[in-house]
């Protein structure tokens, strides 16, 4: 019998080995490695900043991914706030539907004030400016169940443009051309 431990022995609680001098410099070199690796995706998102590209888009959706045009315009005028004149400019569009062919062919919308909330009609003769006057107030209405209400508050309606002024040694003063059609 001997009083060391035997071979059984030793097999059943066998000492950790210290890692030797090599061994060591592995662990040492994966640690540093992986310190430089965590550095350089550092310093590489910091150069696409500054770049201007952010960071790269990933699998899952984000805001710079792209998207169809008409969800891309919609996307712009909300953001912007231009919701009350893109609706006016569909009902300029739209023009004729909303007041007959008739009306169509003689007055046409020129411009929509946003802040007065007014819309500017031009007709082509004193008479129809004078008939779409009358037909102002069932416009608004018409108008403002299509846009939402209070989008049109008033519509001014403005005759024929005249001819442009010629100023001369033989031009009466006061003169814009005849009356009846341009005013």
């Amino acid at each position: 019998m001997s009083d060391g431990p035997g071979p059984a022995e030793n097999a059943e609680n066998p000492k950790p080995a210290e890692p030797s001098g090599v061994d060591l410099a592995r662990v040492a070199l994966r640690a540093a490695k992986e310190q430089a690796r965590a550095r350089g995706d550092a310093a590489q998102q910091k150069r696409q900043a500054r770049r201007g590209g952010g960071l790269r888009s990933g699998a899952r959706a984000d805001g710079r991914d792209p998207m169809a045009f008409g969800a891309a315009i919609n996307r712009l005028i909300t953001e912007r706030g231009w919701e009350a004149p893109a609706a006016v400019g569909g009902v300029m569009g739209r023009w004729p539907e909303i007041v007959g062919e008739d009306v169509a062919k003689h007055c046409e919308p020129e411009k929509y004030d946003e802040d007065e909330r007014v819309l500017v009609v031009r007709c082509d003769s004193t008479a129809w400016a004078t008939n779409l006057r009358l037909l102002a107030p069932q416009l608004v209405a018409r108008l403002n169940e299509d846009l939402g209400h209070g989008a049109v508050k008033l519509i001014k309606v403005n005759g024929p443009g005249g001819p442009p002024r010629r100023y001369g040694p033989l031009r009466a003063p006061g003169s814009t051309g005849p009356g009846d059609t341009y005013g």
